[in-house]
């Protein structure tokens, strides 16, 4: 199973949290982030997620080797979903395990921050009266290419 995975399929929560699950972590903290209806009051009809698939599945496995780094014992499984997502889909799950629950906690929250910062996946939010791509990494990452995947 891939801990680190970009999906157009729905997403399995509970089979990320089983996957981190063994007798020597005490905690397992699991985070969704789903379609909400509405953002500023404006009705959100739908999202639409695209992403720059390789970079992103490696960007994933980045952050989960920084929890590990920053925090020994901790592991990490992210699943980030691309495509049209309805209001209440899982667009994203974080879950994180570790011996003792503060530990889980705070890798859980720093995964959910770093994802939004480094990991070319971008968001476009579709309303009753409108459409708009949000965030500003859609240029930032039109840079990448394959050598930056591959270490070369």
């Amino acid at each position: 199973m891939k801990l680190f995975e970009v999906t157009e399929d729905k997403i399995d929560v509970l089979k990320f949290h089983d996957a981190l699950v063994n007798s020597h972590q005490g905690a397992v903290v699991t985070f969704t982030g789903h379609v909400r209806e509405w953002t500023k009051g404006t009705r959100t009809v739908h999202l639409e997620y695209e992403a720059y698939v390789p970079m992103a599945e490696k960007m994933l496995s980045q952050i989960g080797d920084e929890i590990s780094e920053k925090w020994p014992g901790v592991k990490t499984a992210i699943c980030h979903r691309i495509g049209k997502l309805d209001q209440t889909e899982v667009a994203v799950v974080v879950v994180t395990s570790s011996p003792h629950r503060q530990d889980g906690y705070h890798a859980n929250m720093y995964a959910v921050d770093r994802l939004k910062e480094i990991v070319p996946i971008w968001k476009k939010e579709i309303w009753e009266d409108g459409e708009e791509w949000i965030g500003d990494s859609r240029h930032y990452h039109s840079s990448i290419n394959e050598e930056d995947i591959n270490g070369n």
